[in-house]
């Protein structure tokens, strides 16, 4: 049997109250972030907690929110740091040529030789376009790979590996 966790896509995180009327602000994950709400209810990493959430309005960098349940300022500020997710079934289907970061996390990253360069410990993006971090196997740095159509040719999802062509001297 899979772990039910692995249906769940995090699509979201709280910061914090926002105001004094126990709004919450909301950081969406969403290619629209506004989308988040459409997933509404949103569930906790374990999938125990629910949280029924509307947008009030747009803030600096994300949104402040009702959620269910939260009608204080102390009741929104211990919320801050709680992931968000939504059941895979609930999401839309992705075009061939884009992922869910959470698809990508742990798949193996091979060279164009098929050498095993490592493991991908986490997706980020700061600003200009999303970056693979590798860790490779033994050690405890790790290295950032573009995740472009030169750098990673081949994401292939049901082998669990991605093929990469990384720059020259990045690994």
């Amino acid at each position: 049997m899979t772990d039910a966790n692995d249906d769940l896509i995090c699509v979201g995180a709280l910061s914090g109250s926002f105001g004094v009327r126990g709004e919450v602000r909301l950081k969406s994950f969403c290619a629209d972030p506004a989308e988040i709400e459409d997933y509404s209810p949103l569930l906790s990493a374990d999938g125990k907690t629910s949280y029924a959430l509307a947008i009030a309005r747009t803030v600096k960098n994300g949104f402040a929110v009702r959620i269910v349940g939260v009608d204080t300022k102390e009741e929104a500020d211990a919320l801050k740091g709680v992931q968000l997710f939504a059941p895979r079934d609930r999401l839309p289907s992705l075009p061939d040529d884009e992922f869910y970061h959470a698809d990508l996390m742990g798949l193996e990253v091979y060279d164009t030789g098929g050498t095993l360069l490592g493991r991908v410990k986490s997706v980020q993006n700061h600003g200009a376009a999303d970056l693979l971090e590798i860790q490779a196997p033994g050690q405890s740095a790790t290295v950032l790979l573009p995740f472009t159509m030169a750098a990673v040719p081949t994401v292939d999802l049901d082998k669990g590996r991605i093929i990469a062509d990384p720059p020259e001297g990045l690994f």
